[in-house]
């Protein structure tokens, strides 16, 4: 069986690396487990033919933290 763990702060950013602490909140919010962050994450970093062909979509949470993700990414191309 295994338990759900509540992502910490350290847990987002060591995915995913260093991002506003809003949206760290935002992201640990969604409830996500670690395992749909690192799948989200890898749909952000272009890695969706290898999530395509292992079957998995974009949707749900892993939906979620992506828009979350891709609105930092929208924000860093600004600066």
């Amino acid at each position: 069986m295994t338990e759900h763990v509540r992502l910490a702060h350290d847990d987002v950013t060591d995915v995913v690396g260093r991002i506003d602490d809003e949206k760290v909140a935002a992201i640990i919010a969604t409830g996500a487990t670690l395992e749909e962050l690192v799948e989200a994450y890898a749909w952000t970093v272009d890695e969706s033919d290898a999530l395509a062909d292992a079957e998995k979509s974009l949707s749900g949470t892993v939906a979620e933290i992506y828009d979350i993700l891709m609105a930092d990414e929208a924000w860093d191309d600004e600066r």
